[in-house]
Formats: structure tokens, sequence, C-alpha cells
């Protein structure tokens, strides 16, 4: 069993995630952070993570970047292994991830779901292959019309694990209205969609000589990232100090 807590668990994800563990034998949700109680838990709420006197095995975060100093300092005292999900980290926030895992067992990923963490080793592979033979390569993403940031994080993470394995060699271009000239070889493309309830669609498109490669992931809904973000608590259960992702999650399995 896998004892955790959750930061953010008023919130959408926060209530995906309660939901999910009430049909998980191998978790449980012993306490939740949030300012506001929706009253709507089996479980303990406190308005700060310091305030949890709560013992468990690893902390899951779906709150915000404000309190990230408090959950990392917590989970330094307590040795408690945390799973990072909040997306908008600045980079000084960044900096202080990487200094806390050194303290204690840190994941942190720009999707928790594991169909998308697949698709970047699936991506990875396609790139070892195809880029060499000259293959242009573009991504575009879809997401609802309610989005704020643009291009997605997960479209900058798929970019950068098409870019680490090429060797580093791509160009990332977000917008071409300004660009009268012939598509560089080395480009990559990164487009953004955005309209409807969208939940997060996801294209890595490899464009060569009479054919065309589409590597795609389709969220359907947010339940996805909650999954994903329950295993990798799972899987940071006892871990020592040290820096995760998702990649190891799924390694594991």
């Amino acid at each position: 069993m896998t004892n955790i807590i959750l930061c953010g668990c008023s919130g959408v994800m926060g209530r995906t995630i309660t939901e999910l563990v009430k049909n998980d034998d191998e978790a449980k949700i012993v306490a939740g952070i949030d300012l506001a109680d929706d009253g709507r838990t089996d479980y303990p709420v406190f308005s700060s993570i310091a305030a949890c006197d709560v013992d468990a095995d690893a902390l899951i975060d779906f709150s915000s970047p404000k309190i990230l100093d408090d959950i990392l300092a917590y989970c330094a005292e307590k040795k408690l292994p945390a799973v990072l999900c909040a997306t908008g980290y600045d980079e000084q926030q960044l900096e202080a991830i990487e200094a806390a895992a050194e303290r204690s067992a840190v994941l942190r990923s720009a999707n928790m779901s594991l169909g998308i963490n697949t698709l970047m080793n699936l991506v990875q592979q396609a790139v070892s292959v195809l880029a060499q033979e000259g293959y242009d390569v573009e991504i575009v993403e879809k997401h609802h019309n309610q989005k704020l940031d643009a291009p997605s994080g997960t479209a900058l993470a798929l970019a950068d694990s098409v870019n680490e394995a090429a060797g580093g060699c791509f160009e990332y271009v977000y917008d071409r209205s300004q660009r009268k000239q012939k598509r560089d070889r080395k480009e990559l493309g990164i487009s953004a969609v955005r309209g409807g309830t969208i939940v997060g669609d996801h294209d890595v498109i490899f464009a060569g000589p009479d054919e065309v490669i589409t590597l795609s992931h389709s969220a359907y809904s947010k339940a996805v990232f909650g999954k994903g973000a329950v295993a990798a608590a799972k899987f940071l259960k006892g871990k020592g100090a040290g820096r995760y992702d998702m990649a190891d999650v799924i390694k594991a399995k």
C-alpha cells in the first residue's frame, strides 16, 4: 500500500485522483492540502503543507507553483518522495527542484500520462532512423479554448526528445508567418491549435520523400494524468534522494 498526501486535493485534478484511488487496492490518500476544503473527501484536509501531521509514503502535487518552496522544504525534512505535477515553474523554481532532489526523491514531468511518456520513447526511436535520412519533423498540439499557454509544455517536451535523439541539431520554429523562404532542413516546427473542449492531442510528424509517418497521442479525459501521477507515487515509495521522471516509471513496469 502506498499512502499519499495530495496537494491541491479540491481542484479538478485533485478530485480526479481522489476518485481514482478509491478503486485502487495499492494506494490510499491519507491527507489533502488545499485552501478550500470541499467536504467531499474521506481524509483530513489541511490548509497548508506545514500543518500536515500525517505520515505518508509519497506526495502528489497538482496545486500551484506558488507553494513549491513549502512543499520542497516539507519533503526534505520528512524525506518524503514528491511527484510534482504543477506547471508554470520559473527558472529559479526549476533550479530549486534540482537542488531538492539531492535531499529526497523528486519526480517532475511536463505530462504525467503514461501514454505520452511512451510516445516520447517511440519518437526518439523514430528520430534515430528517420532524421539522418532527411525527414522533416513537425509537432502539432491541440487543446481546449481555455488553455492559456502555447505551445503546450508537452509539445516542448516532445520537441526536446526529438532534439536530444538528433544530437541537438534542430532549431524550434513556432511561427512561419514572417518567413518568406523554404523550410530549412534543421527546422523543427511546433504548432498550436486552441478550440472547444479538446483535452489534449499531440502529433509528431515525420515527413520524408513520398511518405509520412505520424506518431500520435489523444487524451480523452484528465484521468490519464491522474493515473500517471498515482503510478509515479507508487514507484517513488521507498526511493532514495534523486531526480526521477516518468521514463523511470515506465521502465519499472
